[in-house]
């Protein structure tokens, strides 16, 4: 017969020849910091102690000086502002950094000074090479009339030229770039898009939403070298500005291909949620990608749709025409023609699990968006899907509620609104423009909000967005006190939506978003406290420090040497 030997020598003996375990050290500290966490059950802290990428504690300074250890970095960040990294919900990323090496034509008060920067451009440019980007916007000149090919033709006779109004939704090309596309007085308008003709019908240059495909057809597509460029151009910008992660809007393949290229270096310093073009759903059907499949870098699941065009271009679609056009409603673009094409694309992406993130701007674009949403749930049943509504810019009245009751995102634009308001009601009227960009009453309804940029349509820097979102001054200073003051966000309600809503709005409100033990260590430094100082100068606040899963991706005092 076997002895038994009492159990509890057996846990003593344990106990004796283990060594007791000791708590890790962290491998960084921020400490002597305001920390607005964006968490409810612990709004405010002094440090954060960080463990490879993820936070492991958050509290006063001598809370988390208990993970100090001999080898932890210790940050004194002086009292200054610590925010979780922003969210951008809405980026073009590849174009926003090629646009920062391109022409730029955004700032430019007249036609002269716009043709001038072309012509200088041009002179500067390889034979056969194309002069792209612009960004150009002919409210800004007296009088505002669109470009035409006759102010640069002259200037480019051998430089091939195709530069964007700064919505995206019309390219001004010269006469070669036409020559090169083959669009003449015979070519038809193509569905969804419009070729801008003069009294005579011959193209005047500008080309509008789905009439630029056949332009872009002709300009050499990027290599691989010139479109890694842009990407790392596009990083290294997110980083100084606090940027942590971006929603990518319509990427293309080789877009995506370069974000896993550099993720495999170790060189992506911002995270990705990418969401190609709803055209391309069955790219993604045939491998059987759901929703934010991928690690915590670089992330796919989304479609990106297109319901209309936009304010700007007089191509977003409304239910009474454009006040200053009169006959002119606007386009649906050519994935809703017809309208059942993209409810059946809907339909398909919705069954096999994708996220739908619809651009639509005009009134009747978004309750024609919303009402195929309704088709799907009646069709696939209730559940969490997150469907968003890209800039939700000009709402009906009676879509708020619809909104809430589909639990549909708002993935709005703060900056947008303080632009377009300076001439926005004279193409839409009062009444239609007290509807616009109402992201208070997004919030009344119940409504979650993503806060983006569209960048490269606007600027990327989260500042001049809480900027617009808290005072709604419009950028020709022509209402100080807001335009729609009404709709106006408290600085901590845009500080939200511009961190744990975007990050909801890609399913990762468990990951990042706040400053919370357990999630990703991306946060951001502020040189001023913009919960404190006057909404006008949160514009002019800058970033210290960009921290992206614990890793300084961005340091003031080292960049400015």
């Amino acid at each position: 017969m076997k002895r038994c030997i009492p159990q509890i020598v057996i846990v003593l003996a344990c106990v004796l020849c283990v060594p007791a375990q000791t708590k890790p050290a962290a491998d960084l500290i921020i400490q002597n910091a305001r920390i607005w966490t964006v968490n409810p059950s612990l709004p405010e802290a002094d440090a954060v102690a960080i463990l490879g990428d993820r936070i492991v504690s958050v509290g006063s300074n001598q809370q988390v000086d208990a993970w100090r250890g001999p080898n932890t970095h210790v940050v004194n960040a002086g009292g200054k502002r610590l925010l979780p990294g922003f969210n951008d919900a809405h980026v073009h990323f590849v174009d926003g950094g090629s646009q920062l090496d391109n022409v730029e034509l955004n700032d430019a008060t007249s036609a002269q000074e716009f043709a001038r920067r072309i012509r200088e451009r041009a002179a500067k440019t390889a034979k056969g090479a194309w002069v792209l980007g612009g960004d150009w916007d002919e409210t800004k000149w007296t009088p505002a009339e669109l470009p035409t090919k006759e102010l640069i033709d002259a200037a480019t006779p051998e430089t091939p030229v195709a530069v964007n109004r700064y919505d995206g939704h019309m390219v001004l090309a010269n006469s070669l770039a036409l020559k090169l596309a083959g669009i003449t007085a015979q070519t038809p308008d193509p569905p969804g898009g419009v070729i801008v003709r003069d009294r005579q019908g011959n193209p005047t240059g500008a080309l509008k939403d789905a009439a630029q495909d056949m332009l872009f057809k002709a300009v050499p597509p990027f290599t691989h070298q010139q479109r890694r460029y842009a990407v790392e151009r596009a990083l290294q910008h997110a980083a100084s500005l606090g940027v942590t992660s971006v929603q990518n809007m319509n990427p293309e393949s080789a877009d995506i291909a370069i974000y896993s290229e550099l993720l495999d270096e170790g060189k992506l310093t911002t995270r990705i949620y990418a969401a190609p073009l709803i055209t391309q759903v069955d790219d993604q059907l045939k491998i059987g990608i759901r929703r934010a499949f991928g690690g915590s870098y670089l992330r796919i699941g989304g479609v990106k749709a297109y319901a209309d065009g936009s304010l700007g271009s007089a191509t977003a679609y409304f239910f009474e025409p454009f006040s200053d056009q009169q006959g002119n409603r606007g386009l649906l673009s050519d994935e809703m023609h017809p309208i059942s094409l993209m409810q059946d694309r809907m339909m398909r992406a919705d069954a096999a699990g994708l996220q739908l993130c619809t651009h639509a701007i005009g009134d009747a674009g978004i309750s024609a968006i919303l009402d195929i949403y309704v088709e799907i749930e009646k069709a696939h049943g209730s559940h969490d899907r997150r469907w968003r509504i890209e800039h939700a810019q000009h709402m009906a009245a009676k879509d708020f509620d619809r909104f809430a009751q589909l639990h549909v995102i708002a993935s709005v634009q703060p900056y947008h609104a303080i632009d377009d308001g300076r001439w926005a009601e004279g193409r839409i009227g009062h009444d239609r423009a007290s509807r616009t960009y109402a992201f208070r009453t997004f919030l009344n309804h119940g409504v979650r909000l993503a806060l983006g940029t569209d960048w490269n349509v606007a600027p990327l820097n989260p500042m001049l967005t809480l900027y617009a979102a808290t005072t709604r001054a419009t950028l020709d200073g022509k209402n100080p006190k807001g335009w729609f003051p009404e709709q106006k966000l408290t600085i901590q309600e845009a500080i939200e939506a511009y961190t744990m809503g975007s990050a909801y709005a890609e399913f990762q409100e468990n990951e990042k978003g706040s400053i919370a033990a357990g999630k990703l260590a991306d946060m951001v430094l502020l040189s001023d406290d913009v919960l404190s100082i006057d909404p006008v100068k949160i514009r002019d606040v800058k970033v210290l420090n960009t921290w992206v899963g614990g890793k300084l991706t961005y340091d003031a005092e080292t960049a400015s040497r």
